[in-house]
């Protein structure tokens, strides 16, 4: 089956191989890839050793990268009709939320507004649940400095914030996928049971499966 999206978003928290996943969908199906850019982002190391001092001016930069990276993306030279991200905008919202003290906070949801009502809605986020013994794993494994010192709290905080906003927006069609218990970068399979259930048809709202070796019907 051919891609059956316009705009596919796959996210996730910190860790859960929401870049990996994209990458492979992106290559197998030709579609365009667009990928977060943070690599350079001088607060981004500054923020994990000073959080409170480094958190607004980290968030305000993100949220311009991204959408200066997604508005590239309409323009209507530019359009790509098949287009995977392993971000979309909401993140900055939800990221801001749970870093940002209360006055910070104010400011930064009015800039925020004016970004995200000129973004498009994704047709379908793929959200890959991971518990957080798990993403601990994959972050020290994948070794970024920076990283090593993220606490379990801040990553639980992470992903409550993101159920949170799923269920405060209905009509976002959410395919949550828990994939703790498998490796979708080195088995194939599990590879393709994900590709698969992304091409099925799904109704706005939060669509929950647990993709295991011990549950092979994915409930």
């Amino acid at each position: 089956m051919s891609f059956p999206y316009s705009y596919l978003v796959i996210e996730g928290n910190i860790g859960s191989g929401k870049t990996s996943l994209s990458q492979k969908l992106a290559a197998d199906w030709e579609a365009n890839l667009v990928l977060e850019e943070f690599a350079d982002n001088p607060f981004l190391p500054k923020f994990y050793d000073q959080p409170e001092r480094y958190a607004f001016p980290l968030e305000l930069s993100f949220l311009s990268e991204r959408f200066s990276q997604l508005k590239k993306e309409w323009q209507p030279d530019l359009f790509q009709p098949k287009i995977i991200s392993d971000y979309f905008i909401a993140k900055c919202n939800i990221f801001a939320s749970n870093n940002l003290q209360e006055d910070e906070k104010k400011l930064f949801n009015k800039m925020y507004e004016l970004v995200a009502q000129q973004m498009p809605v994704p047709d379908l986020i793929v959200y890959l649940y991971v518990q957080t013994e798990r993403l601990q794993m994959n972050i020290k494994k994948r070794g970024r400095d920076y990283e090593q010192g993220i606490s379990d709290d801040y990553l639980n905080n992470i992903q409550s914030q993101y159920i949170q906003h799923f269920q405060q927006h209905p009509h976002l069609t959410v395919l949550m996928l828990d994939t703790t218990e498998i490796d979708f970068v080195k088995d194939e399979i599990w590879y393709d049971k994900i590709k698969a259930l992304i091409q099925q048809q799904y109704s706005p709202g939060i669509h929950r499966l647990t993709l295991s070796p011990q549950n092979s019907l994915w409930t």
